[in-house]
């Protein structure tokens, strides 16, 4: 199912949710590489990393590590020596409600990172904190299993109970388009359907 969802735009898996769960356009790629894969959530204290570093151990390859910071945006919780670790697991990305840094290093490592923030600052490793349990990130919920799909515009959520549900949206969605851009080079770029709108609503007649 994730391979199914790999290459879509974020843009149209959040029309095909009703314009739902995707995260809050705070949340930006810093190595300007797309991802797609299962979530690892990650809750941790605000200021502490320490179950991130468990969660890199936790997740499969191509999983996407995703981590609730409870705010904080000064305290990076993954950075470089942290991004050798996730390719070496063979990790698909991690999408963090806070700050990361060494985003130049991450960028040349070719290793897929969203984050709120950039930020120098470290953190402690003390905890507490917890790995797949229900979070909030971006605004939206992600639960442990949900497919995450990242790219230039920012990051959707596939609730895994719906995915299958979602793709078959999708694909309607974009065989839509494609019949539209057909139209629009075959002669037709205005559509007919926006002056019937604005008929109704008596703003032109």
């Amino acid at each position: 199912m994730v391979k199914q969802f790999t290459g879509m735009a974020t843009s149209n898996l959040a029309d095909a949710m009703g314009r739902f769960n995707f995260m809050d356009a705070e949340m930006r790629s810093r190595s300007g590489l797309s991802l797609c894969g299962v979530a690892v959530t990650v809750n941790c204290r605000p200021g502490d990393n320490l179950m991130v570093h468990k969660a890199l151990d936790v997740a499969q390859p191509g999983d996407i590590v995703v981590v609730n910071t409870n705010g904080n945006v000064t305290s990076s919780v993954f950075g470089e020596l942290m991004c050798h670790t996730a390719l070496a697991a063979r990790l698909g990305g991690i999408v963090v409600d806070g700050a990361i840094r060494d985003v130049t290093e991450l960028a040349k490592l070719g290793f897929p990172a969203y984050s709120r923030v950039v930020s120098p600052g470290g953190c402690d490793k003390d905890g507490p904190g917890e790995i797949n349990v229900d979070i909030s990130c971006g605004g939206t919920v992600v639960h442990p299993g949900d497919i995450v799909v990242g790219d230039a515009d920012g990051v959707a959520v596939v609730r895994e109970a719906d995915s299958l549900e979602v793709l078959i949206r999708v694909r309607e969605l974009l065989e839509t388009e494609r019949k539209r851009i057909d139209e629009i080079q075959g002669g037709t770029p205005f559509k007919p359907a926006i002056d019937e709108a604005l008929r109704e609503k008596g703003v032109i007649e």
